[in-house]
């Protein structure tokens, strides 16, 4: 592993701690998984996704995804669940389209 993908994955790993130790001063308790964008109303991370790129306009890479999810909705996403999603939106052609390695953006644009 190259010293720049390395970091990449600690910066990934922090991020994803860093979240949970949010959640848990926000909430007084450890995440269960995927938390509610606000409550009585729950976004699925495609619908979050997608919003995200609505509003950039421009393919990202799915850790600029995570990291923007994670800003936006204060919801921290798994990595591979994401890309498996997107992936298998890819496949079905809906939503998404695959411009690089794991870079993604909206179908119609």
């Amino acid at each position: 592993m190259e010293l720049t993908e390395w970091a990449k994955l600690q910066e990934q790993l922090l991020s994803v701690q860093l979240g949970v130790i949010r959640s848990y001063i926000k909430n007084g308790e450890p995440p269960d998984g995927e938390r509610r964008a606000t409550p009585g109303k729950r976004k699925s991370q495609i619908s979050m996704i997608r919003d995200i790129l609505i509003s950039t306009s421009t393919p990202l890479h799915v850790s600029e995804l995570i990291r923007l999810v994670q800003d936006r909705y204060d919801v921290v996403l798994d990595r591979e669940s994401v890309v498996s999603a997107l992936t298998k939106k890819v496949r079905k052609g809906e939503i998404f389209v695959r411009t690089g390695p794991n870079t993604y953006g909206l179908k119609d644009r």
